[in-house]
Order: C-alpha cells, then sequence, then structure tokens
C-alpha cells in the first residue's frame, strides 16, 4: 500500500481508489492510499479517489488539493474541522472532482478547528473549472487563482467539477494582506457541468461565496455573516443565481463586476439573478444591497428583495465607471420586480437616462420576503 500521509493512527484512516471521472463511487480496482484523519493535508491525484467517513472528525492542518483526474467524495453528515489560517485550505484543480452529499438533515460541515471559532480562522474551498473567464483573455485564456495559485478557465464551459449539495462553510476568509484574502467558497472558472446548491458560507473574514468567471449555476444559496460582501460575481461570469439569502453584510450584499482591468472585457458578465433577498442586518452594509462595479456586464434580475440598507442599488458615476453605466442605459441591467425596505432613502445612484430599468413592486424575494426561506431548515446556521 502506498502511503499519502505518515500515520500510526490506522484506526483514523480510510482508503482510496482510482475511478474514472465520471464514477463518483470507489468501486473501482487500483492503487489505494491512506490518509490520517487526525492530520488531514495533502494532495490526490490523478487516477486516486477517496470517500471520506462520516464517523470521524477531519482536522484539517493544512491544504487538501484534489488534483486533476482525482475524486474527493465526501457523505452526508462528515465535519472538518480547520486549524491553519492561509495554511489551510481544500481547493479542487481543474479536471479534480469534489462530490459532497449532504442532505437537509444531515449536512457537510466545513468549520473552524480553534475552541474559539472566529471569523478568519482557516482558508475555505476553492474550486477551478475550465470554463471561460475574461481575466486572462476573450479566446480562452487561463488565468491564476488568487489563492491557491491554481490554474482555472478555457473554453469548456459545460465542464464539471462534480456536485455539492448541503454544505455549510464556517468561519474562513483567512488573509494573507489587505488584497489577497480567501472566501467561504471561491469558484473560479467553474463550469455548468457543476452541481451546486444548498450552500451556506456562515461567519466569512471576506465575501461569503464569489464566482470568477465560469458558468456554473448556482441555486438555494445563503451568505449569513460577510465582512466583506456576500455574494460576488466577476471577470466574465455567466449563468443563474436564484434563491439567496443574504443577512449581516459588511460592504455589498451583491456585488457584480465584469472586469476590474477593463470594464468592457469580453467575454461580458451575463447573469440572471432571481429570487434574492438581502438584508443589511447587523453589520455596516458600507456598499449598500447591491453594488454594479467595473463595468458590471448584463444582469437581468427579477424578484430582488432589499431591507436594511440606505441606498438600494450602487453604481459610480459615468466618468469613473462608463461601462456600467452604458450597460445600465442600453437596457442590459434590468430589474423586474425590486422590493425596497423603508430603511432605502436612495433607491438607486444611477443618474442616466433610462426610466424603466427598474420596476418596483412587493415580491417574496428568496422565498419568504425578508423572513427566512423554508428551505434553509435543517441544515443551515445562526438563522
Amino acid at each position: 500500500m502506498k502511503n499519502l500521509f505518515l500515520s500510526t493512527l490506522a484506526i483514523a484512516a480510510i482508503t482510496f481508489t482510482s475511478c474514472s471521472r465520471d464514477d463518483d463511487n470507489s468501486n473501482n480496482n487500483g492503487g489505494s492510499v491512506t490518509i490520517n484523519a487526525a492530520d488531514f493535508k495533502g494532495e490526490l491525484l490523478s487516477g486516486q479517489s477517496a470517500t471520506l467517513n462520516p464517523n470521524l472528525v477531519y482536522n484539517l492542518t493544512g491544504s487538501f488539493i484534489v488534483r486533476g483526474g482525482a475524486t474527493l467524495t465526501i457523505p452526508a453528515g462528515t465535519r472538518i474541522e480547520a486549524t491553519g489560517g492561509t495554511s489551510s485550505y481544500i481547493a479542487v484543480a481543474q479536471d479534480g472532482l469534489l462530490y459532497v452529499n449532504g442532505t437537509s438533515t444531515n449536512p457537510v460541515v466545513m468549520t473552524s478547528g480553534n475552541a474559539a471559532p472566529a471569523t478568519g480562522d482557516w482558508g475555505g474551498l476553492v474550486i477551478c473549472g475550465k470554463a471561460n473567464t475574461n481575466k486572462g483573455g476573450s479566446t480562452g485564456q487561463t488565468a491564476t487563482s488568487e489563492v491557491g495559485d491554481l490554474t482555472y478557465g478555457g473554453t469548456e464551459n459545460t465542464d464539471s467539477s462534480g456536485v455539492i449539495r448541503y454544505l455549510r462553510v464556517e468561519y474562513t476568509g483567512a488573509a494573507f494582506n489587505g488584497d489577497k484574502e480567501f472566501n467561504g467558497v471561491s469558484l473560479f472558472g467553474v463550469g455548468s457541468g457543476t452541481v451546486f446548491e444548498y450552500i451556506q458560507a456562515y461567519k466569512s473574514g471576506d465575501d461569503g461565496i464569489e464566482f470568477f468567471g465560469g458558468a456554473v449555476n448556482a441555486k438555494y444559496l445563503i451568505a449569513l455573516h460577510s465582512e466583506d460582501d456576500a455574494i460576488d460575481f466577476a471577470d466574465g461570469y455567466s449563468g443563474t443565481l436564484e434563491n439567496v439569502f443574504i443577512k449581516d453584510v459588511a460592504k455589498a450584499g451583491v456585488e457584480g463586476s465584469n472586469n476590474g482591468d477593463n470594464g468592457a472585457a469580453t467575454p461580458t458578465t451575463n447573469v440572471t439573478l432571481k429570487n434574492f433577498t438581502i438584508l443589511k442586518g447587523a453589520l455596516a452594509g458600507s456598499e449598500h444591497g447591491m453594488y454594479l462595479k467595473e463595468g458590471a456586464g448584463m444582469w437581468d434580475c427579477q424578484n430582488i428583495y432589499i431591507d436594511g440598507f440606505t441606498k438600494g442599488l450602487k453604481i459610480k458615476n459615468t466618468t469613473d465607471d462608463p461601462n456600467a453605466n452604458s450597460n445600465v442605459d442600453n437596457g442590459n441591467i434590468t430589474f423586474n420586480p425590486i422590493y425596497f425596505g423603508g430603511s432605502v432613502t436612495t433607491q438607486s445612484e444611477y443618474a442616466g437616462a433610462n426610466t424603466t430599468y427598474l420596476t418596483v413592486d412587493s415580491n417574496t424575494g428568496a422565498g419568504n420576503s425578508g423572513s427566512n426561506p423554508s428551505w434553509a431548515t435543517g441544515w443551515t446556521a445562526g438563522l
């Protein structure tokens, strides 16, 4: 047996077996490796696969990387406790596969292993795919993730990084410096073949969930207590985000960009946002409900509920962000319908000529207006 980690704790070990990219079980024959749950770190290499044991607590003491051609499966009820700040994170490289098989009553939990958990205790989850991004260019160039230093991007918009359901990620956002921090979950160029639903980012020291390019569709997302933005998308992200509940936000509830270096970069960010509840909650909400930023891109927003902020929509003026304003001017950004609560004294900072991009009405947001949605019951924390 080939050892992945040196271990004298055989009782805390699980066995890996090789499998094909399209197989999420571990029944294939092949070389096997051993992992020590008391010192969970290292990597899975091409041809290797692992299924964690939900009866063990995995102590993540460093980075764990699922390399291309490898598969990690995490059953319902598995708990991973991380220590180590920026050195401790879980990452899926291009062509790696992650299967998180949580349930509504038994989610997978990735959390802090510290005695007194706090935001920024560890990195978080990083997933890198082969879908398009405008960060490297407009014809399928790749880029390097800002955390984990992994390649992402390409031309395979239907690429799959696996299936992630009923996952709670807590106390993340470890920071290298003021410009480089982990999020709760970071998706870099992740393709539409990936399933990403019923995900909570709880008490993140930076953004809750961020999409850097890619084409993955996501639904049933919760970001609670985000010390930057709750949901962030940028760099040519193209997809649908639906049924999203946001509360306790330090900056923006939703921040959406096209490209921070070139607001006109292609392929252009092109999103559909459906059924959002965005509540400032207990944090400052300094960048307001939704921030149309750095070119913004094209947004089709339906059934948006915003409350607790003084401003609903933030956008810089035409001099500072001409591309974002042009997208509103030309009807590429619409909100139909959108609700602004009583705290919102300025619905939008946009000062252009388009008077029809907003349709203000009452709506249900993520499912129950400003109240917790029913689909959040059983697998979330802090609500």
